[in-house]
């Protein structure tokens, strides 16, 4: 970790500094005049970017590229800001000067900082509000759960630069009150309190809230409130009730004196309380510059009110640094109520350009190397270099556990069990395997699992129930543990999903992480999920119990949308075994995706529903079951095959009995039916989408499960709504009954629920009727 005596070894000289933070600020701004000014826009639509966000972190982001960070730190930083960090990373070599035209332009500079689409990976993906501030904490553990594996991810701070707004979101408060987040003392949130949000001055940031809660959740807090001209302001007389009416003053109040001119502060700074004679004499003994830096002179923007405050970070805890900020900071829109999205005219930026020495129409330039601030700017940038990062290979996952289960089960408890054979059949590839729940970790069947591989800690802790006889879950803690248990917030479980699923490019040490959660709340987790995708982290999330088939539990906890995720979510798969050992093959094909170049996240939706395992009618040949392990892999498989088919039955999931009743009745009415199990209806669609492409190569699941000779009336059925499969009967332009769940529902038993909803054997036969009359 940094200590203070390594800053004070190291540190630069205040001027020095403040050189490489005007040319920051004057390369963030140029990067977004060039985007919105300069280059040229055919479709008419703004461009955007945030010139005044990126200002209040010039000074903050400045201090810490330059003094701060060590090559294993690692920072998320705010996703206003990106045109701050394209600056720094310009001016440490790292980024060419042909990417500072390309902010917002299509294969350029992104919008917010990207690990895997910007030219200098970022190490976080920003932009979804909440979940990049809060991704750091996830980091933190990721890299300690790695280096208890391999001792391969070294050290460092984890730094999160947060807009104050943002704390507006709740997924930051979820993650700063996770048990398990208390005991990180390398995650460092920074604040930019600058006041303000998207519309307007915030009324009420009532900072010492902040601080409060902060506290209460075991955080050191660091207020860095006020400069250094401020500070010495107030030891003169009158200094006393400047600093009180400061801090008394509404928001809106003090952003206006940013607007003002010096005769104007003097004139409204005082106010009309008892002190403000002597406020007013204190200004009147001060010239015009001075007055109007003062006034500004917030501690974030004070390189020496920031060294201190990193000087004394406790790295025994999580710390939050609160910084005051101006927003628009130096540029001629700062304190503007409206300026999150203002621009600068290309007036004003020929101002600035000529305030700041620089050139508005050659705005690319570095410094000199021989020069102070050049010499500055290279230690940074040789203190900054990582080592390149290759990744080790995951042992190979077996495709076939062997067996073929005979007695009745649920797919549910399949994976607990899996997991655990997997120790025994593939312990290299089992090690890799990091399973997080929030809280359900018995009622998601873990429990076998848990009392196998242990609960990873830090440190070895006592379980003081190893000597209770009726305990069935043996909660042991220690460093090798595999299992990680977060408190009951889905958002916490994804969002440390996504970091453990991209340790391989981070460190070059691949896990399989695998998370349990119920399915009725995968939709509220799904926002973070995807943005871990869009990050580069890869896992598995399961959610179960789902659907209706939860019968008993009511509307409330009845998913009804989550089957179709894996036709929408980019970079993910999503299976729904009907059977214990579909459940098996497809699972351990989703660990092969994981951990990789170009793999895939998995979605697997589960049940509790206990099936007949002896339906599945597994092949005994070696060669047929290896087939039908194949076509389970890569979407579905024929369950039962007429000889002269009438009627096609298309099912997944729970309904596969109600599927099977509905084939044999209909068999005794003279209706012969061929029944098809789906397991991933998303990658039938991309095998459709393979064969409009004349891609033979990926469609040939689809020649297999849907041949034209065997294209009947079509009716498809599952534990979810319906949309779903609706587009299998475009295949081959069948007439279609599709049948699903498209209303809340109440509870009951299964028959009860099955029959409310049209999905039972019931409605499969008329609706196969209706089709074949």
């Amino acid at each position: 970790m940094t200590t203070a005596a390594a800053i004070d070894d190291r540190a630069l000289d205040v001027t020095t500094l403040r050189s490489v933070e005007d040319k920051v600020l004057w390369l963030a701004t140029a990067i977004v005049h060039h985007a919105n000014k300069v280059r040229p826009n055919d479709s008419g639509v703004k461009v955007g970017g945030h010139q005044a966000s990126s200002a209040s972190m010039v000074t903050i982001m400045t201090e810490l590229w330059l003094e701060q960070l060590q090559a294993e730190d690692r920072v998320s930083v705010k996703p206003h800001s990106s045109p701050v960090l394209h600056a720094l990373e310009f001016l440490l070599g790292s980024l060419d000067e042909k990417w500072m035209t390309t902010l917002r332009e299509f294969g350029g500079l992104q919008s917010y900082p990207s690990r895997r689409k910007d030219p200098v990976p970022a190490d976080y993906s920003t932009g979804s509000v909440g979940i990049g501030a809060t991704a750091p904490i996830w980091g933190a553990i990721a890299r300690r759960y790695v280096d208890s594996i391999s001792g391969a991810a070294g050290t460092g701070r984890q730094y999160s630069l947060v807009g104050d707004a943002e704390l507006d979101e709740g997924a930051v408060w979820e993650a700063v009150f996770d048990p398990a987040v208390q005991e990180l003392g390398e995650v460092v949130w920074i604040i930019d309190l600058n006041r303000q949000s998207l519309d307007r001055v915030v009324p009420k940031t009532a900072a010492r809230r902040i601080e409060r809660i902060f506290d209460a959740a075991g955080w050191q807090v660091l207020t860095v409130k006020f400069g250094a001209l401020l500070e010495e302001l107030f030891s003169r007389p009158g200094g006393a009730a400047l600093r009180e009416r400061i801090v008394d003053m509404p928001n809106a109040e003090y952003q206006r004196l940013l607007r003002c001119s010096a005769a104007e502060v003097r004139d409204r700074l005082p106010g009309t309380g008892p002190a403000s004679d002597a406020i007013r004499t204190l200004l009147n003994d001060l010239d015009d510059e001075t007055v109007r830096a003062a006034i500004r002179n917030l501690g974030g923007h004070d390189f020496e009110a920031l060294r201190a405050a990193f000087a004394a970070i406790d790295d025994s805890r999580p710390t939050v640094i609160i910084a005051y900020t101006v927003k628009g900071y130096g540029l001629p829109i700062e304190g503007h109520p409206q300026n999150h999205s203002s621009l600068l005219t290309v007036e004003q930026f020929d101002a600035l350009a000529a305030r700041l020495g620089e050139s508005s129409t050659a705005p690319w330039s570095r410094f000199d190397a021989d020069s102070e601030a050049g010499a500055a700017v290279h230690a940074a940038a040789q203190r900054l270099a990582r080592r390149a990062v290759t990744p080790t290979a995951l042992a190979s996952a077996p495709s076939d556990l062997g067996r073929t289960p005979q007695n009745t089960a649920t797919t549910q408890a399949a994976v607990g069990r899996m997991l655990v054979d997997l120790t025994r059949v593939a312990p290299e590839l089992a090690r890799r395997v990091v399973t997080v729940s929030p809280d359900v970790s018995s009622s998601t069947n873990l429990a076998g699992w848990i009392n196998k591989v242990g609960v990873w800690a830090p440190d070895e802790r006592p379980d003081w129930f190893s000597d209770d006889n009726e305990t069935m879950l043996h909660w042991s803690e220690r460093p090798d543990g595999q299992h990680i248990e977060l408190g009951i917030a889905e958002v916490n479980l994804v969002s440390l999903l996504g970091e453990l699923g991209a340790t391989w490019s981070k460190w070059g040490e691949p896990l399989i992480p695998i998370g349990t959660i119920y399915d009725p709340f995968v939709e509220r987790a799904l926002e973070p999920w995807s943005y871990g995708m869009y990050a580069g982290g890869q896992s598995i999330l399961i959610g179960t119990p789902s659907g209706v088939t939860l019968a008993p539990e009511g509307g409330a906890h009845q998913s009804i949308k989550t089957p179709s995720i894996g036709l929408e979510q980019p970079e993910c798969i999503s299976y729904e075994p009907a059977f214990v050992i579909d459940a098996e093959w497809t699972l351990l094909a989703a660990m092969k995706q994981i951990g990789r170049p170009h793999g895939r996240s998995a979605y697997f939706r589960l049940s509790t529903r206990p099936i007949d395992q002896k339906l599945a009618e597994v092949p005994s040949d070696p060669a047929a079951r290896e087939r039908r392990r194949r076509q389970a892999v890569a979407g579905g498989y024929f369950l039962r095959r007429a000889d002269t088919p009438q009627v096609t039955l298309v099912t997944m999931g729970a309904l596969v009995p109600e599927a099977l009743s509905a084939h044999d009745r209909l068999a005794q009415i003279g209706i012969a039916a061929d029944v098809i199990c789906l397991t991933n209806p998303g990658l039938i669609f991309e095998a459709m989408q393979a064969r409009r492409r004349g891609s033979s190569a990926d469609s040939w699941i689809l020649e297999q499960l849907f041949p034209r000779e065997r294209a009947r009336p079509m009716v498809t059925v599952l534990d979810g709504h319906p949309h779903t499969l609706a587009f299998l009967a475009t295949i081959h332009a069948v007439p279609s009954v599709t049948l699903g769940v498209s209303q809340f529902g109440q509870s009951g038993d299964i028959a009860d629920v099955y029959e409310y909803h049209e999905i039972n054997a019931d409605s499969m036969i008329r609706a196969a009727l209706d089709l074949t009359s």
